[in-house]
């Protein structure tokens, strides 16, 4: 589980600023945020240790790609691991478009997932969910404004935080500390009803704790990544390691395509 929040095209210092919260068990193996090597392309973003994905990343030509993943009572535990989409699109040069049309013929092979892929440089985002089942693939550009991507459909009730910052710069750190560490739950009576009450009451905030027979779950890292007006990138994350909480922020420029 994941809930992420983002500013797309609508802000005068920022073509984009990006909030996240990863949720997963405390003892899953991770690695923090940091460059990494796929088949040849340099891309910046944590890492889960157990199937190799991840969940949001960015590489140095100004692509980004995050994902959430639908609550639903039954998996496949047959499925391909949802982190490795994000990375598909990291390593291509396809447009997002062109990639989430691409991308429709093998949807079914996954869980359900909503994924958000952007360039940067041409200022195309599109957002793509291989849910509802039984229903055609969701594949729609997103359109400059203020957007939410939780467990569900994009643009799901949720609360308009960023709303607060207006048109001034922005400082990552605060973000995080005043956004993504909100504990309050919803209402009981406007949960979606797909799982346990309880289950689905305590992953309602958008920092989540929990305990569970397998042990603590919750927010794992908190990220928030600003692509300025010159193309600087700045992506910074706290993360939760052995019980404790870390920070890590990596700053580059955009790299135009060779």
């Amino acid at each position: 589980m994941c809930i992420a929040a983002f500013i797309w095209q609508a802000h005068p210092l920022y073509p984009l600023l990006l909030l996240q919260n990863r949720d997963d068990y405390h003892n899953r193996p991770t690695k923090a945020l940091a460059w990494w090597d796929v088949d040849g392309c340099e891309i910046l973003g944590g890492r889960d240790e157990v199937a190799g994905g991840t969940w949001m990343a960015c590489s140095r030509q100004g692509r980004v790609a995050f994902l959430t993943n639908v609550l639903e009572l039954h998996t496949r535990p047959d499925a391909k691991t949802r982190g490795d989409l994000p990375l598909i699109f990291l390593e291509r040069t396809k447009s997002p478009m062109e990639f989430a049309e691409q991308l429709a013929t093998d949807a079914h092979q996954y869980n359900g997932f909503n994924l958000i892929v952007a360039d940067i440089p041409s200022k195309s985002m599109v957002y793509f969910s291989n849910r509802p089942k039984g229903q055609p693939i969701n594949i729609q550009q997103v359109s400059p404004g203020l957007h939410v991507l939780s467990n569900a459909k994009l643009d799901s009730p949720w609360h308009k935080m960023l709303n607060r910052y207006g048109k001034n710069e922005v400082n990552a750190r605060e973000m995080v500390e005043k956004l993504m560490k909100d504990k309050v739950k919803a209402d009981k009576s406007k949960l979606p009803g797909i799982c346990a009450l309880d289950m689905e009451f305590n992953l309602s905030s958008i920092f989540v704790e929990m305990d569970t027979p397998l042990g603590l779950y919750g927010t794992r890292s908190t990220a928030a990544m600003t692509v300025g007006a010159g193309e600087e990138v700045s992506f910074y994350d706290k993360y939760l390691e052995k019980g404790v909480w870390f920070e890590r922020t990596v700053n580059f420029h955009i790299e135009k395509l060779k």
